[in-house]
This record gives structure tokens, sequence and C-alpha cells, in this order.
């Protein structure tokens, strides 16, 4: 198949993918609009970057147009960002259809949404904790007709872990119907997502890129060798030298946490680096004008929590950094997949110190690809150190001041209350797990230095056993001569 009208899309989605600059189907669109249009549940895995969500968008599309009534489709996704992006990309390729989308994410007001869900859109794109909780809350809307149920990035809305999405999901399927078309896509596929395959009803459909690869040709993945102490001074040695020979590149940089995502940004923001953050402790409205501020090069550098790690769409990233080596070889894959995406070339740099030699080890056996050592030259990286550790630490002086740790608490503190928990109990709870964990700990411990005090008398009691038994001998020899 080597053009849309091959997949049987109606001439007037040509024309809007045409209009986009889309005009060849990519090998995930090429198998999974065909089944979808078919009627079929679908799960697609292919490569970030790969033309997922015109892969499912393009046939709901198609379906509206021939039946256009009330929530036809549900799209439940992990992030807000990521919520955004596929509403404008049914917005862009619907508009023909007059498409009313609806987009209901955390950080926004329930009362508009709730007003917005009422008014029937076509389309609904969410977070399963915020809708989930207009379902508990409110009977002004109706999903029991919806006919598509997608969920994007579906590996990590399944995975158990940090944010586990399982009491929301339950509360989401309990209110669409069973009568639906499913479709899963990832661009990791996970042993949760293996399970389903055989659990899916309606004639599955299942399509898994034959590449071994995990990520695309284009890509040049790198690593540097440093300690820990000093690869705050690699990372910016690495941002002078891109910006010195390629001042038009964009850079995206990950790190682990909320708060060093915030410290990096303070910090090359001091080194005269156009910079902005993205991490789930900013308010909704400055993620949103940050990301635009980057997509738009008004800054050519975003330093981001793993919230920016999958599915955004930002085709002109030339370079991204790992600031922390990941944990999961996953994270990684969709890490990176933010540059060298439609074909262009791109740059991956992870920062590995000596603790985190396994855990590339595990990303190259996932990836099925060696990492290559970047050179640079480590005095030039020697002569900044001190002037970047300095600068740190005046950050995180700065930071400490705003009372960002406690803005942190708050923040969890909603959380739970939005979860239905009582913040006071969960603590207490928590604070009584602990004691216990710290019990058994002592418990442990005191078994341990008994069990060792025992050994030791076990084996001096051997050595006068011995000694006794030297002196008898010597004794019998005596009396023999």
């Amino acid at each position: 198949m080597s053009d849309f009208s091959s997949l049987g899309l109606s001439d007037w989605l040509i024309q809007q993918c045409k209009q986009m600059g889309i005009n060849k189907p990519t090998p995930v669109q090429q198998s999974c609009v065909p089944a979808i249009l078919e009627g079929r549940d679908c799960m697609g895995c292919a490569k970030t970057g790969s033309g997922k969500t015109a892969a499912f968008v393009l046939p709901v599309l198609q379906k509206l147009s021939e039946d256009p009534y009330g929530i036809f489709c549900l799209v439940l996704t992990p992030t807000r960002e990521l919520a955004y992006q596929i509403a404008e990309q049914f917005r862009v390729l619907g508009k023909p259809l007059g498409l009313r989308d609806c987009i209901v994410v955390g950080g926004m007001d329930m009362v508009a949404q709730a007003l917005e869900l009422s008014k029937k859109p076509h389309v609904v794109v969410a977070t399963p904790g915020r809708l989930a909780d207009h379902i508990r809350s409110s009977n002004t809307f109706s999903m029991n007709k919806i006919r598509f149920l997608i969920l994007d990035e579906a590996d990590r809305l399944l995975e158990q872990g940090c944010t586990d999405f399982t009491k929301d999901l339950e509360v989401i399927l309990g209110a669409v119907p069973a009568q639906r078309q499913t479709l899963l896509f990832s661009a990791t596929l996970t042993d949760t997502l293996q399970e389903l395959k055989t659990i899916a009803m309606n004639r599955p459909f299942f399509w898994e890129s034959k590449s071994e690869v995990r990520t695309v040709e284009e890509l040049d993945q790198r690593y540097i060798l440093t300690p820990e102490k000093v690869k705050d001074a690699y990372l910016v040695h690495l941002i002078q030298k891109f910006q010195d020979d390629h001042e038009d590149w964009s850079i995206m940089i990950f790190t682990s946490t909320c708060k060093n995502c915030q410290i990096l940004n303070m910090m090359l923001r001091e080194f005269k680096f156009p910079s902005v953050a993205l991490h789930s402790m900013m308010k909704q409205k400055q993620r949103f004008a940050n990301l635009a501020k980057f997509k738009s090069s008004v800054f050519k550098i975003l330093i981001a929590t793993d919230v920016a790690s999958r599915g955004l769409d930002i085709p002109t990233v030339q370079v991204v950094i790992n600031h922390n080596t990941p944990g999961l070889p996953k994270t990684y894959i969709h890490r990176v997949g933010r540059t060298a995406r439609a074909g262009r070339n791109g740059v991956a740099i992870t920062l590995v110190t000596q603790y985190d030699i396994h855990l590339v080890h595990a990303i190259e056996e996932q990836i099925q690809t060696k990492l290559k050592e970047f050179s640079v030259k480590e005095s030039e990286v020697l002569n900044i150190l001190t002037q970047v550790n300095v600068t740190r630490r005046e950050c995180e002086i700065k930071l400490e001041s705003t009372d960002f740790d406690e803005k942190k608490e708050i923040n969890k503190r909603k959380q739970l209350i939005l979860e239905g928990k009582d913040p006071d109990l969960e603590a207490k709870r928590k604070a009584e797990l602990e004691k216990i964990r710290k019990d058994k700990k002592l418990f442990k411990a005191k078994i341990q230095k008994k069990q060792d005090m025992l050994k030791k008398k076990k084996h001096q009691q051997k050595n006068e056993i011995k000694v006794l038994q030297i002196k008898r001998k010597k004794k019998t020899v005596k009396a023999n001569n």
C-alpha cells in the first residue's frame, strides 16, 4: 500500500492529510487503519514518532462522518500535554466535519469541563484521574453509547507504579459500553499488553513493528562516563558546544525529579542559556506556555521530567540529553524518541555515572544497539567545574527560599483529597508503616547479633577442645617416654 486511498479512507480525509503535509501512510497506519475500519479491536506497537496518533484518528473520523452523534470516541492518555496534542490532531483532521472535542485533564476548572461534557462533544480526550472524578461526581453526561475507546501510551496507563491508574480505569470502564471498539497504541510492548492480546474480544488485530531495534536508525546514540559530582559541568559544556556549533538547534534535557528540573533551569539561565522548564509541579498554564515557547523556538532549551518523554511531537529537536540514566529501558526509548522524528537525524547523549553501568547494559539489550562514547575534552570541563558547582549551590539556596518542597507537599495533599483520601490519616498510616519497618529491621538485627554470638561461642568451644586434645596428646607422649 503506497497511498491513503488504498487504505479505504474517504477523499476528504486524504485531502486533509495532504494539507498537513502527510502524503504517504507509515507502516503502522498501513497496517492498523484497514483493520479499524473493518470494526476490529486493534493493538498497535511501533517506535515513537512513527505516526501512531494518525493511525487511530483517521479511521475514527471516517466512522464519525458516517454517523455523527453524541460522545462518539473517548481517548485516554497519561499526560495533560499529550491530551492537548491528540485533541489538536483530531481538530485539524476533522475540521470539515465541524468536529467538537473536549479536553478533560487535571489543573483546569471542573465546572467548565462538566459544562463542555454536557454538550455532547464528538471526541473526549482525557487523563484517567480527572475523567473518573467527573464520572463519580456528575450525572450531566453519559458515555454509554461511545463507539471507540482508545488508550494511547497504553503501557503507561495499564502498568502499576508511582502513578497507578487502575482504580480510575475501573470507574471509566464501568461507564462505557461493552459493545465498542477498543484500540491500544504504544511505543513499548510490555507484559501487561501481551496479556491483553488474549483478553481482547472483538476480532482483535495485533501489529508490532518488525524492526528489532527499538529506536530509529537516524538517531545517533552516545554516552559520556562521568563522576556524579562532575555531571553538571559536562551538561553545561555540552550545551555550550552545541550552541557554538549550531545556534539554531533545539535541545531537550531530561532529569529525574521536579526539583532537579527547576534547579537545572535556574542554573542554565545563570549561564545565559535560553531555557524553560516543564514538570508536574508547575501550574497548568505555565506548563503549556513553556512548551509553546519551546515548540516555536522562542527558547532553544527545554529541561523536563518524564512528563515530557511520551508522545509529544516537537519535530525540530536535534539533541536529547539524559542528565540521569533512566532506570527503565522503555523510559530511555521514550525520552530519546523526542528527537530523530519523521526521518530527521538526531543525537541522544546520556550522562552515565559509575553507578549506572548496569542500567546502560539493560538499555543496550532492549534497543539491540550499543551506545557509542561521545568525545569530550576533559580539560575544558574541569575549567568550568568550580563555577558550575558554585552556581548550582546558589540556585539550590534560592529554590529553598521559595518553599518549593512545601508546595510539593501541598500538591500531594491535594492529590490525596481528589482520590477521596484523608491526607492526615494517610500520613499517620505511612508513619505507622515506617515504624513497623524499623521495628522489623531492629528485630532482624537483634536475631543476627544473637546468631553471630552463638557462632562465636561455638568457634571458641571448638578451639578450646582442640587445645585440650593437643595437651592430652603431649601428656600421653611424655608418659610413654
